[in-house]
């Protein structure tokens, strides 16, 4: 893709949020589009919304688990950029039409006290930069059609990563934890839509550990000369299947000692 169609693709994305209305698969419209391609499609929709007067609070992680990657075709994850407009208290009700077709997945937020960066990055240099973990929610949502309402084809995860990797919320708990003193592969949640028990999950889940996540994403920032900064919230990844999030839906995720999380929509 040239810069002027990452541009084009990125204000089409930047509208369909906008006016609630979905865009056509980017991967259609150009194919043979590279993660390379999606990701400079995500930098331009970031910039989009920074011009906007939007802030960025931090990073998601997508596609750890092995089942989503299968899905996919793919054998790494994604990411994306978590805006100030994205984050929800525990407890929150979202206002109807402020999504299109929202999902939940339940994971495990890290808060950075220090900047982590470069690609000599390992597990200790990420605990001792995270100033506590939490349980959360992420809400995803996608700009582009699931898959295309003519052919039918499926978005691809080229879609996925130019669509700011699918991320349009967070929700974090109010418990607080010591990442030294928690073993997070076993940090797990029980995920109840409506009372129902939707999902659960471990969170070995991801990459067999949570940090691993962290760590994956600060090596591939530094390809780039980027990394994390003080402050940021980083969804580390999710341990449970994305749950559709109809109207009237209520979600409370528990993670037993670890804490508890919930959002309702309207």
């Amino acid at each position: 893709m040239t810069p002027a169609q990452a541009q084009a693709a990125a204000e089409a994305l930047f509208q369909a949020e906008a006016t609630g209305e979905q865009t056509g698969l980017l991967s259609l419209s150009y194919p043979g589009m590279t993660l390379d391609d999606a990701y400079a499609v995500q930098n331009a929709l970031v910039e989009r919304k920074l011009a906007a007067g939007l802030k960025v609070i931090g990073w998601k992680i997508g596609l750890t688990s092995r089942a989503m990657q299968d899905a996919l075709k793919i054998e790494t994850p994604d990411s994306g950029i978590l805006f100030d407009d994205m984050l929800f208290a525990d407890g929150d009700t979202v206002p109807e039409g402020r999504f299109i077709q929202p999902r939940i997945e339940a994971e495990i937020a890290f808060i950075l006290k220090a900047p982590l960066s470069g690609a000599d990055v390992t597990r200790e240099t990420v605990l001792e930069a995270t100033e506590w973990v939490a349980p959360s929610l992420e809400i995803l949502d996608t700009r582009i059609f699931r898959a295309d309402p003519e052919t039918g084809t499926p978005r691809v995860i080229a879609d996925t990563i130019s669509d700011n990797a699918a991320n349009a919320g967070i929700v974090l708990g109010r418990q607080r934890h010591d990442p030294r003193n928690v073993d997070m592969r076993w940090a797990g949640a029980i995920v109840k839509r409506n009372d129902v028990v939707e999902e659960t999950g471990l969170g070995a889940g991801v990459l067999d550990d949570p940090v691993a996540g962290i760590v994956w994403l600060v090596q591939r920032l530094a390809r780039y000369g980027r990394g994390l900064s003080a402050g940021d919230i980083v969804l580390s990844g999710s341990f449970v299947r994305p749950i559709e999030a109809t109207p009237g839906s209520r979600f409370a995720a528990d993670f037993g000692a670890f804490g508890s999380v919930s959002i309702d929509f309207a």
